[in-house]
């Protein structure tokens, strides 16, 4: 039972928010083709951990804020009084994130294997968006997921691209030509294995292939520092690895008077969940917006940030 305690924290201090990704690096052979991963240990590692966070019970009852019969992000969201939504380009990752679907008022999170997320005063919304049957959509996962689907829908394949873990760079625009990736110990290279192919399936066989070797510490080295005040819708706050964690902006609003701003996180974690729309613990009136201000730390219901811990995708 030791051995086996030791081996878990092994793991999770490699991994970072995620503890058997690297299951599939066992298998040299591996090319292209998604391993089914089994983490009940996670599930029970999550809720021991869920008993001891005490964070303030956020409710339903902002009713000048929450629009129970929205279906996307910006209309089931109000702004504050005094407040509008920070303007953005169209066709924009910001447009896109501010956008997303939502699913009805009340859903539960639910994990990659069907059971409920227990946790219920972590979010405020579910983000409809399937994350199939395997625990590989965690929490860079999520971001990098949103991003990805971002560029498929406008076309701009060659802007699809992450970095595994150990550095190397796969394209989506690679994979479309019917190229797969071949890990040999620490040798990582392209394998011509199938014929050219640009499907919605094909881009959701990359994402996933991208989540079993990619994770906060390669995310966070692919994105670029931004100064807290600078925040644009997108951005991200992220620790990298030992252990790590990643959530996302997807909107943003200005004090029409005063300039200060508020901003809406979501995020997805461990093990592999439906990506959330966080609450605010600290403010149940105001959440799920969050201020931005010049503290150092930023607590969310299940991660501590730091300021400085604010990233981009490059553009």
């Amino acid at each position: 039972m030791k051995q086996y305690i030791v081996l878990i924290m092994m793991i999770i201090l490699v991994t970072g928010c995620t503890t058997d990704k690297e299951k599939a690096e066992s298998n040299p052979e591996i090319i292209g083709d998604v391993v089914k991963n089994n983490n009940e240990a996670k599930i029970e590692e999550r809720e021991e951990k869920d008993k001891e966070i005490d964070i303030a019970d956020v409710d339903d009852e902002q009713d000048n804020i929450i629009n129970s019969d929205g279906k996307t992000v910006q209309e089931r969201f109000n702004v504050p009084d005094n407040y509008e939504r920070v303007k953005v380009e169209e066709k924009s990752f910001g447009e896109y994130l501010r956008n997303l679907p939502l699913k009805p008022h009340g859903s539960k999170v639910k994990y990659y294997d069907g059971n409920i997320k227990d946790r219920t005063n972590v979010y405020e919304a579910v983000i409809d968006m399937n994350i199939g049957d395997k625990n590989l959509q965690q929490c860079a996962d999520a971001i990098m997921r949103l991003r990805g689907e971002y560029l498929f829908g406008k076309g701009d394949y060659d802007k699809i691209h992450f970095n595994f873990t150990n550095g190397f760079r796969v394209d989506y625009s690679k994979w479309i030509d019917g190229y797969r990736i071949k890990i040999d110990g620490n040798k990582t290279e392209y394998v011509k294995k199938t014929q050219p192919s640009n499907t919605y399936e094909d881009f959701l066989n990359y994402m996933e292939y991208i989540f079993m070797y990619a994770g906060t510490l390669s995310l966070s080295k692919e994105l670029e520092d931004i100064e807290i005040e600078d925040m644009e819708i997108g951005d991200i706050f992220i620790k990298g690895g030992s252990p790590g964690h990643a959530v996302i902006v997807i909107d943003m609003a200005v004090n029409k008077e005063t300039g200060e701003k508020l901003y809406m996180l979501a995020q997805s974690y461990m093990p592999a969940q439906d990506t959330q729309v966080l609450c605010n613990g600290n403010n149940k009136e105001l959440s799920p917006w969050y201020r931005l201000d010049d503290n150092e730390i930023i607590s969310t219901p299940e991660w501590t940030f730091d300021k400085n811990q604010l990233k981009r995708f490059p553009k």
